[in-house]
């Protein structure tokens, strides 16, 4: 695909996952004989991205060597502080750079190019500051809860050990993914505080840093919820290989 000019994608790899047992990085784990992460770099070659920025921490070195492009860019998280202050290690990576960025996650392999456009596609439309992939569970679980007001805007993400008995009851849940304006994004990040039950600086808050300066936040529903599924433990990524094996088969079907 041509490349777009004013997208750029980011990509967050620098968890350790501890629930995965295993001293491999988690985005290093294979899934039909290809590492995780490789998925994810393909929706950023698929949906035009100009520059990949992969943020790396627990087993950097490994990741660099599986993926030696000159293309992408390796960013190190030394400190595991959140994912905003991961974000905020690529700061330098974008200074002169004023486009669309598309934040990725490295553990969600089976996310569609198509999804991360149609993203990027409402993001633009609506002119938003940021626009949240979002996902709709019977079972939300432990995922940060989308808060939206009575005409249906985002004002806030709350992970789930910060959320009320009320908020806990939203199905609607943040994905991990989103799309910016680079210049609202970093300057965010900046903002983002760690006065919460993890003390960490969450990318989440964004949203709230966002509607308090009066921008606008967008969403987009992901129709398929197991498509933005993240691969914590070896039942996630045995789960994730039995829908890639169903998805070649549908597709063996058609042709």
């Amino acid at each position: 695909m041509e490349k777009n000019r004013d997208l750029r994608t980011l990509i967050l790899a620098a968890g350790k996952g501890t629930r995965m047992k295993s001293d491999l990085p988690k985005v290093m784990h294979s899934l039909a004989e290809r590492p995780v992460l490789s998925y994810v770099l393909d929706v950023a070659k698929a949906i035009g991205s100009q520059g990949t920025v992969v943020i790396v921490g627990h087993g950097a070195d490994i990741v660099r060597k599986a993926f030696p492009s000159p293309d992408l860019t390796f960013v190190r998280q030394h400190q595991q502080l959140g994912t905003g202050h991961a974000v905020l290690q690529a700061k330098g990576c974008f200074s002169d750079y004023e486009g669309i960025v598309v934040i990725l996650c490295g553990d969600v392999p089976l996310l569609r190019p198509e999804t991360v456009s149609d993203l990027v596609s409402r993001h633009r439309a609506e002119k938003s500051a940021l626009t949240v992939l979002t996902a709709v569970l019977d079972d939300p679980g432990t995922y940060g809860r989308i808060v939206k007001n009575d005409e249906g805007r985002v004002v806030k993400i709350v992970e789930q050990r910060d959320a009320t008995e009320e908020e806990k009851r939203i199905r609607e849940i943040n994905t991990g993914i989103y799309c910016a304006g680079s210049r609202f994004l970093f300057s965010a990040v900046e903002d983002i505080g760690r006065d919460n039950a993890q003390g960490e600086y969450y990318l989440t808050d964004i949203v709230g840093i966002a509607v308090a300066k009066g921008h606008r936040v967008g969403a987009l529903v992901a129709g398929d919820a197991l498509e933005v599924m993240g691969i914590n433990t070896p039942d996630d990524l045995a789960m994730a290989r039995r829908k890639m094996e169903d998805r070649r088969r549908h597709k063996g079907q058609r042709a």
